[in-house]
């Protein structure tokens, strides 16, 4: 089983989400936000930063998964977006961990079948998949979203891989 983190980094919440995944099935560890606190971007980076340290101090993942950036309409947030985005993969760096990054439709089209699913389906599907009680946060819920891609790509990669091989088992 391989235990990954999932990040939806955000300049005001950034949701987290570990789970343990073989490829077929996965299991849920832990999902919460980081509420950001301050009218300043820079203390609310190190509060990123800080913050997803302790979710891998304490849960240990194997790899990290991250929500890529989209294209905002809005210039300034999405530097905002790039800059969260760069504290958390930092952070995930600083423990050495393997990074790999998703698009947004990516991460839609792996958990609800669609890329152009809306943010009620995927909490429904992540909760639905990892059999949860109760809809998380959905910020939460798209962090968890993006290890459950990351689970399903790996699982997908694996089986090519043992396709090129001659089916050869390591």
């Amino acid at each position: 089983m391989l235990r990954i983190l999932g990040i939806d980094p955000g300049s005001r919440v950034t949701g987290y989400g570990v789970i343990e995944s073989d490829g077929v099935s996965s299991r849920h560890l832990v999902h919460g936000v980081l509420k950001l606190n301050g009218a300043e971007l820079p203390p609310r980076l190190g509060q990123i930063f800080e913050g997803i340290c302790r979710v891998i101090d304490d849960y240990r993942p194997e790899v990290m998964a991250i929500e890529q950036v989209f294209v905002a309409k809005n210039p300034g947030a999405a530097l905002k977006l790039g800059q969260a985005r760069g504290a958390a993969i930092c952070a995930g760096v600083s423990r050495c961990l393997e990074v790999f990054e998703y698009t947004p439709t990516r991460i839609k089209q792996s958990v609800v079948g669609t890329g152009r699913a809306e943010k009620t389906q995927v909490q429904h599907m992540v909760q639905l998949i990892l059999n949860l009680h109760g809809h998380p946060t959905a910020d939460a819920a798209d962090a968890l979203a993006v290890a459950l891609s990351h689970a399903h790509a790996g699982a997908t990669l694996s089986r090519f891989g043992k396709l090129r091989d001659g089916g050869r088992r390591p």
